[in-house]
């Protein structure tokens, strides 16, 4: 059999073939939520932690794995990642009830976390020159396009087949994966000269970025000061009796937790001992501009793949299916600019390239936010989506190979696994922000709806709240279902208000990924900056003490 090494652009087929498989799972699962939410009689709390788990696991593990793959092997941790991550999408199939649901999201987190830093720094180790170039921009495709493809095949399975196989076809795509990467991609590592593993680290990175994500989904329901909702401790209950919410309280810890951190990194970078995120790389400025840009982006592209879905099928009636052929409209943009962001780059330069992307990104958001309404032509819409897409493909397929473009191939894989997980820390923190956004706006738009129509024995805040928690399904029941018979001939008029609350609470929600986006794009720009800086100055891109170091 001819060398593995030799076989590099299979071998890149075959990492991306593992790459989109975990990039769908992250937005393959949105379209598919509302039949999610009927079948397994979820709230919309519960269903943003399905959405949101997923990305915070894998934000969580992505700086260990990645320190993990250059020290025992990265095509050995590619395949222990599949392996989890076809024991968790088997677990999620196979869900009777949210907790079931959620475990197997956090089982396929965990094999996301194993293969995503795997594939990029086994490309960064194995393509060299023009090729690691045009290696970045395929990478970047795969990237931008399995996620804006996911929604379309949420939208089949869901509608001919049952949702359970959005999970379900990840076994037969991971059992290929697993035989392309026998066959085709080599083994790398990286030097490790540190000593020790960095357990604290994990534990103080994942209970932060956890407390966090939970602070931001919870904290509609608990309330953001004056408690609310009652938080179960299992010994022990915080609930409407208590001084203040549990919110603040989990907000200032995450807080605590993050710093000590970063603090506990620095000593072990200063003590000679392996650290799960290099500091030192931070030095360089297209790294950290580049890293920043990434986590906005990524907030404000997930927080509008939450609501979207929920929108077109629980206000517009498109259906499961009909939602996922409009959302495919951004795959189309995608895999079109992907594939020709690598020409573009080549003639103004990658970082414009992103620049450029980021544009379209945000005025496709804005359209999206100013025309959403009940009734609203589907056709425009695909039309905006498509121009979004355009810009998510240029952005996506350019931004890593620039975040990484000035860090030394022996610390790929710490530059890797910190570029992936602040995307994915940006995905988790996107769907909360948004989820929160629309529980809120909703909620107090419907409150104001119901109020007007003066029905009599309405009561408007159980409404409203059943309008947030159901996330937007009470709409259709109200018209077609049991849930109408208690306002009779009012159905109609009811199920009208509340449309109008929920795309109220769409709209706030698109503008919050506005802002993200706007955000990104001024941190693009910085970016940009950055690189042109050292361009011009050659001798700026010798690596910083520490930053060729690696275990």
């Amino acid at each position: 059999m001819t060398n593995k090494r030799e076989n590099k652009w299979a071998a890149l087929a075959v990492l991306a073939a593992g790459l989109s498989m975990i990039v769908l799972d992250g937005t393959i699962v949105g379209v598919s939520i509302p039949s999610i939410i009927d079948a397994l009689h979820l709230d919309l709390t519960q269903a943003q932690w399905i959405n949101s788990l997923y990305s915070v696991i894998l934000a969580a593990l992505l700086l260990t794995s990645g320190r993990l793959g250059d020290r025992v092997g990265r095509r050995r941790l590619f395949v222990i990642g599949v392996v989890l991550f076809m024991a968790g999408s088997l677990v999620a199939a196979m869900a009777s009830g949210a907790d079931m649901l959620i475990w197997g999201r956090a089982i396929q987190g965990i094999g996301g976390a194993a293969v995503l830093p795997s594939t990029l720094s086994t490309v960064n180790a194995t393509f060299t020159g023009k090729d690691r170039a045009a290696a970045f921009g395929i990478w970047g495709a795969v990237m931008s396009g399995a996620a804006a493809l996911g929604p379309l095949l949420g939208g089949v399975f869901t509608t001919y087949l049952d949702w359970r196989w959005i999970f379900l076809v990840n076994i037969p795509l991971g059992l290929l994966v697993l035989l392309g990467t026998w066959a085709f991609v080599p083994e790398t590592t990286g030097p490790h000269a540190e000593r020790g593993l960095d357990v604290p680290g994990v534990l103080l990175s994942a209970s932060g970025f956890g407390l966090l994500v939970f602070t931001l989904i919870e904290g509609p329901s608990l309330g953001w000061w004056a408690p609310k909702g009652t938080l179960e401790l299992g010994f022990a209950s915080w609930g409407p009796g208590a001084a203040v919410s549990a919110i603040p309280i989990t907000a200032a810890f995450s807080m605590v937790l993050l710093a000590a951190f970063l603090g506990w990194e620095k000593h072990r970078a200063s003590a000679g001992r392996s650290a799960i995120l290099d500091l030192s790389l931070f030095r360089h400025r297209t790294f950290s501009w580049g890293n920043a840009t990434a986590t906005l982006v990524a907030m404000g592209e997930f927080g509008l793949l939450l609501v979207l879905p929920l929108y077109l099928i629980n206000v517009l009636g498109t259906g499961t299916m009909g939602a996922g052929l409009i959302l495919a409209a951004m795959a189309l943009g995608a895999f079109f600019s992907g594939a020709s962001a690598r020409h573009l780059s080549a003639r103004i330069g990658p970082d414009r390239v992103v620049v450029l992307g980021l544009g379209l990104e945000v005025i496709g958001v804005l359209a999206i936010a100013f025309i959403a309404r009940p009734g609203f032509p589907v056709m425009w819409l695909v039309l905006v989506l498509v121009l979004y897409g355009l810009g998510l493909g240029l952005a996506s397929a350019q931004l890593t190979s620039t975040v990484l473009r000035d860090i030394p191939a022996a610390a790929s894989g710490q530059g890797s696994a910190t570029q992936s997980t602040v995307r994915q820390l940006g995905a988790g923190f996107g769907t909360a922000v948004s989820g929160s956004v629309l529980a809120i706006a909703t909620t107090a738009a419907a409150t104001r709806g119901l109020d007007a129509l003066n029905l009599p024995g309405l009561d408007a805040a159980k409404w409203a709240a059943l309008l947030s928690d159901s996330a937007g399904g009470i709409i259709p029941s109200i018209l077609n279902g049991p849930a109408g018979f208690p306002f009779g001939a009012a159905a109609p008029e009811v199920a009208r208000a509340l449309s109008d609350a929920f795309t109220a609470g769409v709209q706030a929600a698109s503008f919050s990924a506005v802002a993200c986006l706007l955000a990104g794009l001024a941190g693009s720009l910085m970016v940009s900056r950055a690189a042109r800086a050292v361009s011009a100055h050659p001798v700026d891109r010798e690596p910083s003490p520490g930053t060729g170091r690696e275990n």
